[in-house]
């Protein structure tokens, strides 16, 4: 069964040049013209990733991000314009998994699309070799891949598929840093290009999710000018 893709712009010709060739890929695709009409679309018929046009009449990008995400973890990448660097930021911190900027090449979409995808299914099924990947529980902290599910102190946090890959590999080796470039490439793999500032918008948005359920949560540290690291209390150790 093919992958089903929701393309939502307010630019007739991007959904149907860009649906066009997501179709000739062998993706299944959804669209629609405006925030408020995909967001009733995708209550009825949920898709495997999403591809969001930040501005938008009715409703935009940002306010569908937000409430897609009260509701589902979904692959969420943002077509932005060539100078919304504020808009990017914003919308990683909100729980997008990527970003690109308008003109972009198709070839490009498709790739960033394909390789999310990829992630999720690793993610949500098996490890490197093939097994099924076990549950990782570090104190108050159980993150399980098979069903990307994550919890603190019993309560549910609902992660995108990049935060959970970021902190899977933090809390994999508890107490080591991992830099920038490392987290970067267990994010979104050793081929797809992004700048520190996507890692540091994920982080501060995994303290942000965290900090939802205990406002004392601290367990991510910062090393400055060096990367971060998943730090256990003493109490929750195991």
């Amino acid at each position: 069964m093919s992958q089903s893709i929701a393309l939502v712009d307010d630019d007739r010709n991007i959904l149907t040049s860009v649906s066009i060739a997501l179709e000739a890929e062998g993706f299944s695709v959804e669209t629609y013209v405006d925030g408020a009409d995909a967001l009733r679309g995708l209550s009825q018929k949920p898709v495997d990733l999403a591809v969001l046009d930040i501005k938008m009449p009715r409703m935009d990008g940002m306010e569908l991000l937000g409430k897609i995400r009260e509701k589902s973890a979904v692959p969420v990448i943002f077509l932005t314009s060539k100078d919304d660097e504020i808009d990017e930021v914003l919308g990683l911190r909100m729980g997008a998994d990527d970003y690109i900027k308008k003109p972009f090449s198709q070839r490009l979409l498709i790739e960033r699309i394909r390789a999310l995808l990829r992630r999720r299914e690793l993610d949500t099924s098996t490890g490197p070799d093939g097994t099924a990947e076990e549950v990782i529980r570090r104190g108050e902290l159980i993150m399980d891949p098979g069903r990307h599910q994550c919890s603190w102190k019993g309560k549910p946090v609902n992660l995108t598929v990049t935060e959970f890959l970021l902190l899977k590999s933090l809390a994999t080796r508890p107490g080591h840093v991992k830099n920038r470039d490392q987290l970067i490439d267990a994010a979104y793999g050793e081929h797809i290009y992004v700048d520190d500032r996507t890692i540091d918008s994920h982080v501060k948005r995994l303290r942000k999710k965290f900090r939802a359920v205990d406002n004392e949560f601290s367990e991510i540290e910062t090393l400055y000018g060096v990367g971060y690291r998943y730090q256990e209390s003493a109490a929750g150790a195991n």
